[in-house]
């Protein structure tokens, strides 16, 4: 005989920077001002939108929705088949967004690139402070024996 899992059970292996949670963390950020809330259905309409990727089913929805209430990143109140993301978890959600895909996928793509001819006559505040951080980022990556592939 197969027991419920127990109260707090979170399901393993979902990351959040992995694509498909990604995905689920967008959907979640533009289902939040539903006021009435969003079922697991409409969550995996709006995955389907967001990403034209047609091959997400309920069934995965459901599962990156109790992922995603396991980190109390949505919630569902009792009795009922309507999730909610509070306040607090929208900002939470747009700031790991904005994190991901405006600080952190730049910085990673920069240091990728090599650096081809001549530096500019007059830096920035922002191009000395963008450089410093792709330094330090090799540096890192060569302390933690990451490999950095060369950009073709």
């Amino acid at each position: 005989m197969s027991y419920p899992p127990a109260p707090g059970w979170a399901p393993q292996g979902r990351r959040l920077n992995k694509p498909r949670i990604h995905d689920a963390l967008r959907a979640a950020l533009a289902l939040a001002p539903a006021p009435n809330g969003f079922t697991v259905a409409e969550f995996a309409a709006k995955v389907h939108g967001l990403t034209g990727c047609r091959d997400y089913t309920v069934r995965q929805a459901a599962y990156d929705l109790r992922k995603l209430r396991a980190k109390q990143l949505v919630v569902l109140p009792a009795r009922s088949r309507r999730y909610h993301v509070p306040s607090l978890a929208a900002r939470t959600i747009a700031a790991l967004l904005a994190l991901r895909d405006q600080v952190i996928a730049p910085i990673l793509a920069g240091i990728r690139s090599p650096r081809m001819g001549r530096k500019p006559a007059h830096w920035t505040r922002v191009d000395r402070d963008y450089e410093r951080i792709r330094i330090d980022m090799h540096t890192l990556f060569n302390d933690l024996a990451i490999e950095i592939p060369l950009a073709a």
